[in-house]
């Protein structure tokens, strides 16, 4: 399956790759991976790595991996893998038959720990959690050596073999390797390699009690499966030492670890434990909440694999972690929705509007474009009669400057219909409020302007009442009002940050009739407000619920064109 939307533009990992190829390195083969863990679903920080994984060994005619580190029992589920494959196939990836997992090499992995032992450079070391953390010494202080580092390779062979036999409880003992206590890079203070966990696994069951830690799993799988550019997040810098160390000491091939910085998105949270502790403590509903940055929140809310492929290669591959305003991303589904979404029209906060001179009992079907950006789609017929709906907010009993659209005496046009003028308003009888329009139309306006040449200012969506569907709209706002909201310099909770209005749920909305059997996924525009998409969970043929994907107001291209501008008066000022 091809993922490519544009041609790539250069980067750092292409341009070593590239070098790689040049020089025959690894006999020209690439080979990469995406190695997720299983403990959560995936974030649009994942759909940075999976596309530039598989995008790399796509363009340079190589392979890519799906490997799942499943070392944690404890936090591992199936539903978790399940999701995983189901986000990386969406976005428009396929792994064919290379579907691996850490607990695949277990066995493997414990033959390189019991070779680090017998080579002397690994030991069993009974300290705590809480010691060896206080024997690691600081930044700017020497670890020391722990009691038991000089251990006897028979020792720790006999003490590693009754760990794996599961006659220690957890936490008592654990298997360090033996590099140096003095290191300026704490990854390589004698680090933990093994842990005993009694926990099931969801693929081996109960037949281990000891389990591997990543920086131990991660180098000798990529060995194993062969990987020649292993391609990790900045936070794994300084982590390479210890991957090299690993893989030299056990004499095997050699993959090249290479850094690049991981996504950072304004308006939300990029880590995996944060979005878990929103589920478990109440405040979001699961995974896949449109207001989730996870991969099944984004499609739920309308997102398209095409729109975040884009967003991927638009914000590029970088050394240094920088925050990606939310608002790219929006433009890039906005962008992409624009030409393939169907317009309709829906009305979300309705106001009866009855047009007086209009027939009581005729109906018309007047023809809709549904598209303007791709005449291919065609057009739609939609019904008309003497009875409509219109938006509230398009309807102002004392105008305020620069409003244009309908007030009493005032005339606008019905997007495909009339001209209508308001002639008069139904108030109720206990509030006072506005709950009726009364209209007249001119029917020598049908679709277009007025034989006379008079004008109109404003052009009004609108559906028939008798005719429309009632629906459920679900409008959907960034999830922290903070831009960071795991900034820490304030000391406040990441928590405090959320958005009270982040979901507001309309259950009065009234939707064209074209949209009666409009398939669970599908996308719109209801013309005027923004795109929508039928929710794949809640909606049904008894009940349409749509989900707001993104708004038409386009903050991101704003600014592009503003800097823009300036750049030209730039420009200009250096000319003169």
């Amino acid at each position: 399956m091809t993922a490519t939307d544009s041609s790539p533009a250069p980067n750092f990992i292409r341009n070593i790759i590239a070098e790689d190829l040049k020089a025959n390195k690894n006999e020209g083969r690439v080979h990469t991976r995406f190695p997720p863990e299983p403990n959560g679903y995936l974030h649009i920080g994942h759909a940075k790595s999976i596309c530039l994984n598989f995008g790399l060994a796509q363009e340079f005619g190589g392979v890519c991996n799906l490997r799942f580190d499943d070392t944690d029992p404890s936090k591992e589920e199936v539903k978790y893998v399940e999701s995983i494959k189901e986000d990386v196939r969406w976005l428009g990836f396929d792994w064919q038959d290379r579907e691996f997992y850490a607990s695949d090499y277990f066995e493997q992995l414990h033959e390189y720990a019991v070779q680090l032992i017998k080579d002397g450079k690994a030991y069993v070391c009974d300290l705590s959690a809480n010691e060896i953390r206080e024997y690691r010494g600081t930044l700017t202080e020497p670890g020391k050596n722990s009691p038991y580092r000089d251990r006897s390779v028979e020792e720790n062979l006999n003490l590693f073999e009754r760990m794996r036999a599961g006659e220690f409880k957890d936490g008592s003992r654990v298997l360090r390797a033996k590099i140096d206590m003095a290191s300026p890079n704490l990854n390589m203070r004698d680090p933990v390699i093994y842990r005993i966990l009694h926990a099931e696994h969801h693929r081996t069951g109960n037949t281990w009690c000891i389990y591997p830690m990543y920086d131990f799993t991660h180098g000798q799988s990529d060995s194993i499966e062969g990987i020649t550019h292993s391609i990790c997040t900045l936070e794994f810098e300084d982590h390479r030492p210890l991957y090299d160390w690993f893989l030299d000491a056990l004499k095997i091939f050699h993959p090249q670890q290479i850094e690049f910085a991981r996504l950072n998105l304004s308006y939300t949270v990029m880590s995996k434990r944060m979005l878990l502790q929103l589920i478990e403590e109440g405040y979001i509903p699961g995974w896949d909440d449109p207001r989730m940055p996870t991969i099944s929140g984004l499609r739920r809310r309308g997102y398209t694999p095409e729109s975040i492929r884009n967003f991927c290669e638009r914000i590029g591959v970088a050394k240094r972690d920088s925050m990606v305003d939310i608002a790219l991303l929006e433009h890039s589904v906005r962008e992409d929705l624009n030409k393939r979404a169907p317009r309709v029209m829906a009305v979300l906060r309705p106001i009866r509007l009855v047009i007086d001179n209009y027939p009581e009992n005729k109906m018309e079907e007047l023809e809709a474009v549904n598209n303007p950006e791709d005449p291919g789609m065609g057009t739609r017929k939609i019904p008309f009669s003497r009875v409509l709906y219109i938006e509230q907010d398009d309807f102002r009993e004392v105008p305020p400057k620069k409003f244009f659209r309908l007030a009493p005496g005032r005339e606008v046009r019905l997007r495909y219909a009339y001209f209508i003028k308001c002639v008069g308003v139904v108030r109720d009888e206990q509030t006072g409020e506005v709950v009726e329009l009364h209209c007249t139309y001119d029917p020598k306006t049908r679709g277009g302007d007025a034989p006379d040449g008079r004008k109109v200012r404003a052009t009004l969506h609108w559906v028939s009442a008798a005719h429309s569907l009632k629906a459920e709209v679900r409008l959907y706002d960034h999830l922290f009002l903070k831009a960071n909201p795991t900034d820490e310099k304030d000391g406040a909770d990441f928590k405090t940050y959320l958005n009270p209005d982040s979901l507001e749920t309309l259950t009065s909305c009234r939707v064209e009739p074209t949209l009666k059997d409009a398939a669970p996924g599908s996308r719109y525009q209801f013309e005027r407000l923004g795109y929508f998409c039928v929710d794949t969970v809640d909606s049904s043929n008894e009940k349409l619920v749509f989900n707001r994907t993104v708004t038409l107001r386009d903050t991101w291209a704003k600014i592009q064109k503003v800097e823009k501008e300036a750049m030209e008066v730039h420009k200009g000022v250096i000319k003169g």
